[in-house]
């Protein structure tokens, strides 16, 4: 067979009149094969209405071939399709069964497709249906959601009733920024459901229309929802104790709770000295049982102003050894640096050196450091009154045992002694590394230890975000209109959804077999791994490329597509798109 490819390939090439092309495939046949597994162009063209007149591609593959070029080009400017789909004609073509124009991915017809996403009509009928077909053909759980928000900063200008405002902002506060709430579904991480909103709004008042809208997409109660201490507003909990759901949220330490907060570590403390606590563990990555946390609950009625729904509401008081160690490292940084600015406020006598010479004022000056290290109480400050005389002439002149002399008094407050109370700073420390929970779950649904290792995953949202930045790079944002900035954050968050199914889809075939992939770290390619992220699997699908040998009148004479690997065809069967995704590339022309 070699001998009569290597035979046929010679009188290939020694034609005078052919045309190569070679297209870099790598993992654009496995995105855009999983796309069409979860419906992704079915879905979009249910839900946006195609024009009578449109011709060429249809919305919902416009859609899938810009976000290919979007996760693996890691670029959205809409200039940038034209160039992707020059270099990639032929492949798309193939693996998307459609005739492929220039002008189907046209800067217009992009900015029409983002128009179209950002109707609240289209999109949440789209979610909607993602979300059913998702769990359906992956078989997903649907028992946990994780609510949170972030934010995008740009360089738009900030205009009224823009949706690029200032606001309060983790990455740049000097930077304009739109907010992005979000609702995922555990353990993958997908999202469910997508806002985007002005950059100034509080996170508080956002999680009610995602929490209403995921609620009736999936139609079913007795959902869990997680999430941080915004989404710990008693309206929020009474809407979801009202709708018999679940909901598990720390508490923020301000009005009554700073209060409540008090006696509950207090009664944290007790319980820890005479080993009452309850006792959370964990498996590290080394495979070791580890303390988690430890802690204890307790159980009160909760009613909302303007509602007449009473509910329990339980309690989990909770101490982290981890958080315990962090907060006990920033207090003893506190300590050191409330020390060396103490020394600092009596300096020895020198030029330059500014004195203390009131009492009063250097009492102020060290109750102003203890308040702004919050080490109240915690050194104690000795001090001395120091004088020191000197005698000089009175007048101008040469001085003689004649003239008049008068003796002059310099006064000033040293800090003789800092003392750290040993005592008091122990007592503190036991009061460290806790934080109150509060869940209206009935222990059998949500046991203590269940929700502090739930929330402990609530970096699975995070990963979204990380992804909708750093992957599909959404900021900075190239597009101005609100309804632009909308369409697009909503198209990169079907990017990061195909991103979360390939990674849980792949991950859980090897959890089931108890299987792992060798070959995901270039540094290390013995290592083998039973949880892929989905950015090694596409890594691993890189120098895959077509080449097409034509006559100059146009006809295919060849195409061979280089081979795949064993891992890569492992990975194909296991996601269920089967090692033919990328033999279809040459199939396809074998007949013509």
């Amino acid at each position: 067979m070699k001998v009569q490819l290597a035979q046929r390939a010679q009188e290939i090439l020694g034609q005078s009149d052919l045309v190569i092309i070679t297209e870099r495939v790598d993992d654009v046949a496995l995105l855009i094969g999983q796309m069409v597994k979860m419906g992704l162009p079915e879905v979009l063209d249910r839900h946006i209405p195609r024009h009578w007149t449109q011709r060429g591609l249809s919305w919902g593959w416009t859609a899938v071939i810009w976000l290919a070029s979007i996760v693996t080009e890691g670029d959205h400017r809409k200039v940038s399709v034209e160039t992707y789909l020059k270099g990639m004609h032929h492949t798309l073509s193939a693996l998307t069964a459609q005739v492929i124009e220039p002008l189907d991915l046209s800067d217009d017809r992009l900015s029409h497709l983002l128009k179209h996403l950002s109707k609240p009509t289209y999109w949440h009928q789209i979610e909607r249906d993602l979300n059913a077909r998702s769990i359906e053909v992956h078989a997903l759980p649907q028992d946990v959601i994780r609510c949170d928000a972030t934010t995008v900063s740009g360089d738009h200008e900030v205009t009224e009733g823009g949706l690029v405002q200032f606001g309060q902002s983790k990455d740049d506060p000097t930077r304009p920024q739109i907010k992005v709430m979000m609702g995922s579904l555990d353990p993958l991480g997908m999202p469910l459901s997508t806002d985007v909103l002005s950059g100034e709004r509080a996170d508080d008042g956002l999680y009610l229309p995602i929490i209403e809208r995921i609620r009736s997409g999936l139609n079913k109660t007795g959902l869990l929802f997680v999430g941080d201490c915004k989404m710990s507003a008693l309206e929020t909990r009474a809407y979801l104790a009202r709708h018999q759901d679940w909901y598990l949220s720390p508490l923020p330490l301000t009005g009554a709770t700073a209060d409540a907060m008090d006696a509950w570590i207090t009664a944290g403390v007790t319980k820890r000295e005479v080993g009452e606590l309850e006792q959370i563990g964990r498996t590290n990555d080394r495979g070791h049982a580890v303390l988690a946390a430890e802690g204890y609950e307790c159980e009160r009625t909760c009613s909302a102003p303007d509602s007449y729904v009473e509910w329990r509401e339980r309690v989990l008081v909770v101490r982290s050894p981890m958080h315990a160690a962090q907060q006990a490292a920033g207090l003893e940084k506190r300590l050191h640096h409330a020390e060396v600015q103490l020394t600092a406020l009596t300096p020895p006598r020198g030029r330059g050196k500014r004195q203390i010479t009131n009492e009063a004022t250097l009492v102020e000056a060290i109750d102003r450091v203890l308040t702004e290290h919050r080490v109240e109480g915690l050194l104690s400050v000795t001090w001395e009154k120091q004088v020191e005389q000197t005698t000089q002439y009175v007048g101008r002149g040469r001085g003689s045992s004649s003239r008049e002399k008068r003796v002059i008094q310099h006064t000033r407050y040293h800090i003789t002694h800092i003392a750290r109370q040993e005592d008091t700073i122990a007592a503190r420390s036991q009061r460290l590394g806790w934080k109150a929970f509060v869940t209206n779950a009935e222990p059998e649904r949500l046991s203590l230890q269940e929700a502090v290792l739930c929330y402990r995953n609530e970096y699975r949202v995070e990963r979204i975000f990380n992804r909708l930045k750093s992957r599909v790079h959404i900021a900075p944002l190239f597009v101005k209109l609100n309804e632009q900035i909308e369409g697009l954050t909503y198209l990169l968050t079907l990017g990061v959804r195909v991103l979360t199914v390939t990674e849980f889809v792949l991950r859980r075939s090897l959890e089931t077999e108890q299987a792992r992939l060798p070959g995901l770290h270039p540094e290390n390619k013995h290592k083998m791994t039973d949880k892929p992220t989905a950015e090694r699997i596409l890594k691993a699908f890189a120098d895959i490329s077509l080449t097409i040998i034509k006559h100059a009148t146009g006809e295919d004479i060849l195409r061979r597509l280089t081979p795949l690997s064993g891992l890569q065809e492992d990975i194909l069967q296991r996601l269920g798109l089967g090692a033919a995704l990328y033999g279809q590339l040459e199939m396809q022309a074998i007949g013509h």
